[in-house]
């Protein structure tokens, strides 16, 4: 089994920055791709970034936060990390880390039925 927990969420003004933190425990070697996913209040939780191992660590994002926003990863320390830079209203949301010990496919890394392990979630608020 893996285990994931995630940190970092809060409150920020527009414009502003967070880093969140997912640590990532058990099984480590069996989790082919990380993900962090987000989901608004009535909303559907959607893809917002991942870092695929299986693919020489190459990532991929959503459109919207394209530029904005850096996934990471520190192998030493089983850490994955969401840089979230010019923070929008539009960005508020539980937001959720995700593996997955698939390694089928680069274009399903955005896809919720994707991942087998998820986390808690963090609590992000960006006030306008």
């Amino acid at each position: 089994q893996v285990q994931l927990v995630e940190s970092g969420g809060g409150l920020v003004q527009a414009g502003g920055s967070l880093r969140l933190s997912c640590a990532v425990s058990g099984r480590t070697f069996s989790v082919n791709a990380m993900g962090w996913f987000r989901q608004a209040p009535g909303k559907e939780r959607e893809f917002v970034a991942a870092i695929i191992s299986w693919s020489g660590g190459n990532t991929r994002y959503t459109d919207s936060v394209k530029g904005r926003f850096t996934i990471s990863r520190d192998n030493a320390k089983n850490t994955v990390y969401l840089q979230m830079n010019s923070l929008k209203p539009e960005d508020t949301a539980v937001y959720y880390c995700a593996g997955t010990s698939s390694s089928s496919s680069y274009w399903r890394t955005s896809r919720v039925d994707e991942y087998d392990y998820w986390g808690q979630g963090t609590q992000v608020t960006v006030s306008s």
